[in-house]
């Protein structure tokens, strides 16, 4: 009696067949199971339907194979703005002098109440000479890791991104008369995040908090530092790692899943913190703009 043909491959006679669905198919459409074999198309349907592990924000448990991409990312765009602005300048540790991005984009308050928001953010991704972003980069690629795999790629491009402006607006209230610029605030934010994130998951958060603790110190002592910009983006790290981690536990229902409270009442909070950094902001230029021209 002739045998059948795979079922993928039809010209490939098999007497082989899967445990699950029983059909015939050959030795290259059969993976091992825990009893026998089962057929390629068996397999991705079992894994469509086994719930993914979530972390405690409700992102998909990284693989050892994941990379952190949105910090590679980050970095990439600090390097690439940060060697922009060497060319232009001519001067590796000089580069803000003579650098029309850095002219456009570093935070000058007054500026940005006359309506160059683009500062706000732009800011956040220059730096003054290759130390300030050699020391700004490698604590990125320290802590952003873990916070990236813990949050998931969204949620971290997310607390990033407030953590920056909420630097700016810090430095908008305290520092008016000010030209600062660096990824320091987004950093820090990034700091008060990852405590938040070991507090949580009831691990010791010492080590993260002298860290802390000695950045807060170097930018008090040393002048030329934004101490405002740090503490700006400190604060709202913390506070939307916050939202993200314990506003779920804190008010869903019980007729909701883990991740589902993690992915909307924790986004819920994002927003929250969002519009009260902006509307921080939003305060500040009206302030300014009746001090410094009576608008």
């Amino acid at each position: 009696m002739p045998q059948p043909g795979c079922v993928r491959h039809p010209d490939r006679p098999t007497g082989l067949q899967c445990n699950r669905c029983h059909r015939p198919y050959c030795p290259e459409c059969l993976r091992e199971a825990p009893v026998g074999y089962q057929c390629v198309n068996c397999v991705a349907e079992a894994a469509r339907t086994v719930p993914r592990a979530r972390t405690i924000a409700g992102a998909p448990m990284p693989t050892r194979e994941q990379r952190p991409v949105v910090t590679y990312a980050l970095i990439a765009v600090n390097i690439l703005v940060y060697a922009i602005t060497v060319a232009q300048s001519g001067n590796l540790m000089a580069n803000y002098r003579g650098s029309s991005i850095f002219e456009m984009f570093a935070l000058f308050p007054p500026l940005v109440a006359a309506g160059e928001y683009e500062r706000l953010v732009g800011s956040g991704f220059l730096h003054y000479g290759s130390v300030h972003l050699l020391v700004n980069m490698f604590a990125l690629f320290i802590v952003g890791r873990e916070v990236e795999f813990v949050l998931g790629r969204g949620r971290y491009l997310a607390v990033y991104a407030i953590a920056l402006l909420s630097g700016s607006a810090a430095v908008m209230w305290m520092q008016v008369e000010a030209v600062t610029a660096g990824a320091s605030g987004a950093v820090f934010g990034l700091f008060g995040a990852l405590a938040v994130i070991l507090t949580r998951l009831r691990q010791n958060p010492t080590g993260i908090l002298v860290i802390i603790g000695l950045n807060v110190f170097i930018s008090v002592t040393i002048p030329a530092i934004s101490l405002w910009g740090h503490m700006g983006g400190l604060v709202a790290g913390a506070v939307s790692a916050a939202a993200l981690l314990y506003l779920p536990k804190v008010v869903a229902s019980g007729k909701q899943t883990t991740a589902q409270r993690a992915s909307r009442l924790g986004l819920i909070g994002l927003v929250v913190v969002t519009v009260a950094v902006l509307a921080s902001i939003a305060v500040r230029v009206v302030v300014l703009r009746e001090a410094l021209w009576g608008l």
